[in-house]
C-alpha cells in the first residue's frame, strides 16, 4: 500500500498551517503542570508545540511509517504506536488535544468520557459535522447518541472552524476545533450509555420499540418508563433532552 493509501486508511490529515497552534493552545488552556494525550500525531507538528508548554505528552500514533518523524521530540515525550481504540490508554492525562484521525473521532470520545476520568477537557480537531454532533439539540438532524453523552458529561467551552488549507493533503470536508470541560458524570453512566445506544439504535423507530429490539427491556417496560416522564409511547430518540435518559434509564431500572 502507498503512504498516500496509508493515510486515507487511517484517516490522517497532517497540520500544515502553524498558525491553528495558537488556536489550539488557547481553547485547550494549556498549562506547565498539564499532561496531555495526544492521538493521532502523525508528523509531529502538534506535539513538538505541546512538548514545550506542559509536562509531559502521551502520544498514540497507529502509522508506524511515522516513526523516523516522531522519534526523539523532547524528553517529556512518549510515543506509543499503536490503535487508540485497542490499546490502555494513560490514566494521569489531564487534558485530551489532538487533530483526531476522522475514522475514530466519535468512539474515541465516547469512550474517553468515563474511560479517562483524569481529563478535564478536551480540545480536538474533528470533521466539522461530527464537531456539531457533539453539541447538538434534541430534535435536529445533528442529534444522537454522542450528543447525548457528550453533554452528559461535559460543557462547550470552544468552538473554531478550521479551513481545509491547514492539513496537508487537504481533506474533502469542512473541519472544526472544538473544546469542551468535563462536568460530573451522572450515577449509573454505564447504564445510561447502554439506555442512549438502545435507544439511538433504531432511529426511526419508537422509543420502546428500538429498546425492545436492542434486546435491553421489553416494549412494555419501556413505555411504562416512558410514561413515567410523561412521554407519549410514540416518542422517538431525537425527542428527549439528555437529563430525560438519566430519568429514562432509572425508569427502566
Amino acid at each position: 500500500m502507498t503512504s498516500q493509501g496509508r493515510k486515507k486508511q487511517f484517516g490522517q490529515h497532517f497540520l500544515a498551517d502553524p498558525n491553528i497552534l495558537g488556536v489550539i493552545e488557547r481553547l485547550a488552556e494549556l498549562g506547565p503542570d498539564d499532561v496531555v494525550l495526544e492521538i493521532g500525531p502523525g508528523e509531529g507538528v502538534l506535539t513538538r508545540y505541546l512538548a514545550e508548554r506542559v509536562r509531559h505528552v502521551h502520544a498514540v500514533e497507529i502509522d508506524r511509517e511515522l516513526e523516523p518523524a516522531l522519534r526523539d521530540i523532547a524528553a517529556n515525550v512518549d510515543v506509543v504506536f499503536g490503535d487508540a481504540l485497542q490499546l490502555d490508554l494513560p490514566q494521569d492525562a489531564t487534558k485530551l488535544v489532538a487533530n483526531l484521525p476522522y475514522n475514530v473521532a466519535t468512539p474515541l470520545i465516547v469512550e474517553s468520557l468515563d474511560g479517562l476520568p483524569n481529563v478535564g477537557l478536551w480540545c480536538v480537531m474533528v470533521q466539522r459535522e461530527v464537531a456539531d454532533r457533539f453539541f447538538a439539540t434534541p430534535g435536529t438532524k445533528d442529534y444522537g447518541a454522542v450528543s447525548v453523552l457528550v453533554q452528559l458529561a461535559a460543557e462547550r467551552t470552544g468552538f473554531h472552524p478550521v479551513s481545509r488549507t491547514v492539513f496537508r493533503p487537504p481533506p474533502n470536508v469542512d473541519s472544526a476545533l472544538v473544546a469542551f470541560r468535563r462536568t460530573e458524570l451522572p450515577a449509573g453512566y454505564a447504564r445510561i450509555k447502554q439506555v442512549v445506544a438502545a435507544a439511538f439504535g433504531h432511529r426511526r423507530k419508537t422509543l420502546p420499540n428500538s429498546l425492545a429490539l436492542a434486546g435491553l427491556v421489553s416494549r412494555e417496560q419501556a413505555a411504562a418508563a416512558l410514561d413515567a416522564l410523561g412521554r407519549p409511547v410514540n416518542t422517538r430518540a431525537e425527542a428527549l433532552a439528555p437529563p430525560e435518559f438519566v430519568a429514562l434509564a432509572e425508569a427502566l431500572g
